[in-house]
């Protein structure tokens, strides 16, 4: 939800000042939740962490990459025994298929490296711009922005963002942030919505960016993406609705009093007469 007549100048200072407080309470420097020792390992625990927790899949990964300990190892593998190594983190068809494509195409393609750039990282089986962005991030410091569901639901309350489309988030956060902010910005997004703007009853009482915050004290609707809030129930055409029922009703109580004060004559021939 964009702040409406909020020019450029305030719209940079209130961001600036957002990110220093963001800065004050996370430290500078992009946190990593996901462990990884290199780019291929931060790229499948990525691939694994959708729908699941990052400390499920830590405990996962844990073992998982001392049993393969390279992608040749995933390339190979038997793809119901990796199945099995993973399900615990769900979806494990897909992600045990993906992962698997994605190795071997990396050996084949790509010499055992991971792709520097968005075209080549969103082409590999199961890699999204979310992953391919976490990559460039944080392992090849290259700007980008990871658009999750923390980074989505904060952006739109803080008016940064005016969509539920991740996608279009990314790029309407690239233009209001500075390129300086990009690669912290999730990570400490992801920190704020944990603790503080959850999804559900976020701490606004206790939030540092209350006074920057547009959603802030509003209505509980402002908290979700435009295209997530709940549909408002419109009162005006139920209003007219009951209101010509209510002559409908009307309409029909005064022709039954004609007929019963009436002597002789039919029914139908009343009838006629009262519509006239």
């Amino acid at each position: 939800m964009f702040i409406a007549k909020e020019s450029k100048k305030k719209r940079e200072a209130r961001v600036r000042e957002i990110m220093e407080r963001l800065d004050a309470h996370y430290g500078d420097h992009p946190t990593i939740f996901l462990e990884a020792k290199n780019a291929w390992q931060l790229l499948f625990a990525t691939i694994l962490s959708a729908q699941c927790t990052d400390a499920r899949v830590n405990m996962v990964t844990e073992k998982l990459f001392v049993k393969y300990k390279d992608l040749q190892a995933f390339a190979d593998c038997d793809l119901k025994e990796l199945e099995e190594d993973i399900h615990s983190t769900g979806f494990y068809h897909n992600k045990a298929k993906n992962m698997k494509a994605c190795a071997k195409a990396l050996v084949e393609e790509y010499g055992g490296e991971v792709p520097q750039n968005i075209e080549a990282l969103t082409a590999l089986p199961g890699v999204g711009r979310k992953t391919g962005n976490l990559i460039l991030g944080n392992i090849y410091h290259i700007p980008s922005i990871v658009v999750d569901t923390h980074v989505k639901r904060i952006s739109n309350r803080l008016g940064l963002a005016d969509s539920p489309d991740p996608t279009k988030v990314e790029f309407q956060l690239m233009e209001h942030l500075p390129e300086e902010f990009w690669i912290r910005w999730n990570t400490h997004i992801i920190a704020l919505g944990r603790t503080l703007c959850t999804s559900q009853n976020p701490k606004c009482g206790e939030c540092y960016l209350q006074d920057l915050c547009p959603s802030s004290k509003k209505d509980p609707e402002t908290w979700r993406p435009v295209g997530e809030r709940k549909a408002v129930e419109k009162k005006k055409p139920a209003a007219k609705k009951t209101v010509e029922k209510k002559k409908s009703t009307a309409k029909k109580a005064s022709l039954k009093k004609v007929e019963a004060n009436v002597v002789g004559g039919s029914r139908k021939t009343l009838t006629k007469k009262v519509a006239e």
